[in-house]
């Protein structure tokens, strides 16, 4: 049966060749897949009631109050995001405003990119 020819481990800097065909070498194994269960997301009225709620206490945006501004709060923000293992309540929630909430959602994207690249 013919084999494959070898190829550099696929880790980043890596100039190993590997022989086996799982692409990398021996110091650098892939993570095992682990499969988590995601936090349930609060839907439909308890989640208007809890937005109407949050916006009541805080109007304004957390993140230009912090920076000393005076902005109009429009979304609910969990300060520990869902995917990193946030809770989905009170005591995990803050009013942002569109701009603020877009911004920290990136940045939210940017570090999952490079755990899933890990």
């Amino acid at each position: 049966m013919p084999v494959s020819a070898p190829r550099p481990c696929s880790f980043p800097t890596c100039s190993v060749l590997v022989r086996d065909g799982s692409g990398r070498c021996a110091k650098h194994p892939r993570d095992q897949w682990k499969k988590t269960t995601p936090t349930k997301r609060i839907t439909g009225r308890r989640l208007q009631a809890m937005r109407v709620a949050l916006f009541s206490r805080h109007p304004l945006c957390a993140e230009c109050l912090r920076q000393g501004r005076a902005t109009p709060a429009t979304q609910r923000d969990h300060v520990i995001p869902l995917a990193e293992g946030g809770l989905d309540d009170e005591t995990n929630e803050q009013a942002l405003c569109q701009d603020c909430h877009d911004e920290k959602s990136e940045r939210e994207r940017q570090r999952g990119t490079k755990r899933s690249a890990r």
